[in-house]
């Protein structure tokens, strides 16, 4: 942790993430919080011994604080003994990205870029259906992640993965100019829309846990709805929508990994061999960031629990480009 010393007796302060936290009683029958702390170097054990749920109760996981106190050992470990801790505002100039595992672009940047691309979309009605979905969404999809779990489980995960798509779907249509461009790319943009309403994710970009209708629904017809919902109210033609609606619910490829259906014309099956594509590339290129060279990857369970080995001949970590 990235603590600056205040004096020699080990009294220190900085901003940190909240992880986790659990309220708990000591040996008298008093209240504390049971905290770990964590910062982009590290994290920490801590106690607030002095709890009060008068004062104390906005204290909750996954938020950015400013914390002072005291760093001691205690079974071989660091600990921190919080003597004050406070909710980070907006004149500490902190950046939540320094703290959680973030896309290499600001939600900002990426958001932009996609809302540019579809204004330059010739089909009226596919540039306003893509644009009002867009502008309805901004606001969450500037942080959240892209899954749960696994790939793109990072602050900005979502915009991050589906401007990577976007990318490797103009890339194709550049080599099969038969493809409708401008229907793939909108399929692409909007397949994981309805991750917005699949689980729970704080500004930190850290998912929670899945929604009630997440769970009963899933993304993907989730998705499908929200696009014939929004075309109905724009007036969409109904085989425009039921393009995009196929292209969604079929996007997974194979009902044993949730698609409704498989996909039944080109830009649907392009979209779902390159969503495909990006998820292992991640999880790879995850994998891979932490092994040395010449070394082996642990098992990883979600690519038929293989090992995959780094070669060493280019750097096994960096951003894709996308901006």
């Amino acid at each position: 942790m990235e603590f600056r010393m205040i004096d020699n007796k080990g009294t220190a302060e900085g901003y940190c993430l909240i992880k986790s936290l659990e309220k708990k009683i000591n040996v008298k029958g008093v209240p504390y919080l049971d905290m770990t702390l964590t910062d982009r170097t590290g994290e920490i054990s801590a106690k607030l011994w002095d709890y009060r749920e008068e004062i104390h109760a906005w204290i909750k996981p996954n938020m950015l604080v400013k914390v002072r106190g005291v760093i001691s050992e205690y079974n071989g470990a660091d600990q921190f003994r919080t003597e004050r801790i406070r909710p980070v505002s907006d004149v500490d100039n902190v950046r939540i990205e320094d703290f959680v595992p973030s896309a290499p672009y600001s939600g900002e940047q990426m958001f932009d870029t996609l809302v540019q691309l579809v204004e330059s979309f010739e089909n009226g009605e596919l540039k306003r259906l893509v644009l009002s979905l867009l502008s309805e969404n901004r606001e969450k999809m500037l942080y959240w992640p892209a899954a749960f779990k696994l790939h793109h489980a990072v602050r900005g995960g979502l915009l991050y993965h589906t401007l990577t798509l976007v990318r490797l779907a103009q890339e194709v249509c550049a080599v099969y100019p038969f493809a409708d461009r401008e229907l793939l790319l909108s399929g692409t943009i909007l397949h994981d829309i309805a991750k917005l309403e699949e689980f729970h994710a704080e500004q930190t970009g850290i998912a929670s846990g899945y929604t009630t209708e997440g769970t009963l629904i899933g993304h993907l017809v989730r998705g499908a709805m929200l696009v014939e919902k929004k075309g109905q109210e724009l007036g969409i033609d109904g085989e425009t929508l039921m393009l995009l609606e196929h292209m969604l619910i079929s996007h997974h490829g194979e009902p044993e990994f949730g698609a409704a259906v498989r996909p039944m014309f080109l830009e649907a099956e392009i979209l779902s061999s390159l969503d495909m594509l990006d998820a292992r590339i991640f999880e790879i290129q995850s994998a891979l960031s932490g092994t040395e060279k010449g070394e082996f990857t642990a098992r990883q369970w979600a690519l038929e629990n293989r090992k995959f080995f780094n070669h060493g001949r280019v750097q096994a970590s960096g951003d894709a480009k996308l901006i």
